[in-house]
């Protein structure tokens, strides 16, 4: 179990699948300690009748006491209990995932929005081979819904934007995702061929979500951990992790799950940064370490256009004095412009963009 009055989770705390009340053991986590959750609670189906398919064989659905409640006033409660210690859990800077179908979803997340968390998207799950609707008195559900939400209105919260372009063809990712269900060889089955979790989630939706939201290292937790499958992705992603479950057979899965996972290689689970989380470097900068001289002329990529380097890191042409982006912008006529793009020093006879420069502090080399 977690020590008792801890202020942070420390290495032997991580990496674990904590056997137990999810709603116990998050209370005695420290605060602004987890950087992502992910959530997949009981849906409140409500089964309570046997489902059988047209040839009357009995349809393997959730029938798990965990997920039965008395009500929905009951259901409420247990929703407000895991949630209130989630978000005291989240660093400022984490967002939270939950899971859901319409059975529970809209509830979910309208006590979610009462706890004033800050609702970034609602991710729908299309499912490319749903289990078809065998009374045929409904449509087939074919999707579920995630809440992605930050801590607040005012959390600077983690999105790798350009990593999930990159995972899909340099396009810009939707908030539908098309992924199968869980099945074939990733499904978990006994010898029988029994289903070893009802609700076991594909790796692959879990994967976006890990690498849509946190970096290498990250803490992430999974109050409802289930078959392990948030803990399974979270070691191929060089993530740190923390599994709540209260069935100790889903756990013994978990565990085995996990070990018979390699750790990754370092250097090939960085993702591709995002722009706004780059270190911003001010034109000045490059003036006060001598990499551009005060009086230094600049060129557009034409030569057409020349401004001096002032010592207080703007330009002179034209009679005018501005900033980079500024005189560039004067220059062209319109309202803005990229000054780092725009403007070039020369070096060796040839033309060089300034942002060569930055890109050059960047990462630690000055010449």
């Amino acid at each position: 179990m977690l020590k008792k009055n801890i202020t942070e989770l420390s290495a032997d705390q991580t990496n674990k699948i904590f056997n137990g009340d999810s709603i116990e053991i998050m209370r005695e986590m420290p605060d602004n300690s987890v950087d992502l959750i992910f959530a997949d609670p009981p849906y409140n189906l409500q089964l309570n009748d046997t489902i059988y398919r047209p040839d009357y064989s009995d349809v393997d659905s959730v029938r798990e006491d965990w997920d039965k409640f008395e009500n929905y006033k009951s259901y409420d409660t247990f929703t407000s209990n895991w949630l209130k210690e989630c978000k005291r859990l989240l660093k400022p800077s984490g967002t939270i995932w939950v899971i859901g179908s319409y059975h529970n979803i809209f509830r979910v997340g309208y006590i979610m929005q009462n706890m004033e968390f800050w609702t970034l998207n609602d991710i729908i799950w299309t499912k490319t081979n749903p289990m078809p609707h065998f009374r045929g008195r409904r449509f087939t559900n074919a999707h579920e819904t995630i809440i992605w939400a930050a801590k607040d209105k005012k959390s600077r919260y983690k999105f790798n934007y350009d990593a999930m372009k990159s995972l899909n063809d340099d396009i810009q990712m939707r908030s539908d995702w098309h992924i199968p269900i869980c099945n074939g060889k990733e499904r978990l089955r006994d010898n029988d061929g029994t289903k070893l979790h009802p609700t076991q989630k594909p790796e692959a939706l879990i994967y976006r979500v890990i690498v849509s939201s946190s970096d290498p290292n990250a803490i992430v937790l999974d109050p409802f951990s289930g078959s392990g499958t948030t803990a399974a992705v979270c070691k191929k992603l060089g993530r740190r992790w923390i599994g709540i479950e209260k069935n100790k057979d889903y756990v013994r899965i978990a565990e085995q799950r996990i070990e018979e996972i390699d750790n990754p290689c370092s250097s090939s689970i960085n993702i591709k940064s995002t722009k706004r989380d780059q270190v911003r470097i001010p034109f000045g900068t490059l003036i006060e370490r001598g990499l551009i001289e005060i009086g230094e002329k600049l060129y557009c990529s034409k030569k057409k256009n020349i401004a001096i380097v002032q010592a207080d890191g703007t330009l002179q042409a034209d009679k005018v004095n501005g900033s980079i982006h500024k005189i560039g912008a004067h220059y062209q006529g319109t309202e803005s412009c990229n000054g780092w793009i725009y403007w070039h020093f020369l070096k060796n006879n040839s033309l060089v963009p300034i942002d060569k420069i930055r890109d050059q502090i960047k990462s630690g080399i000055d010449e």
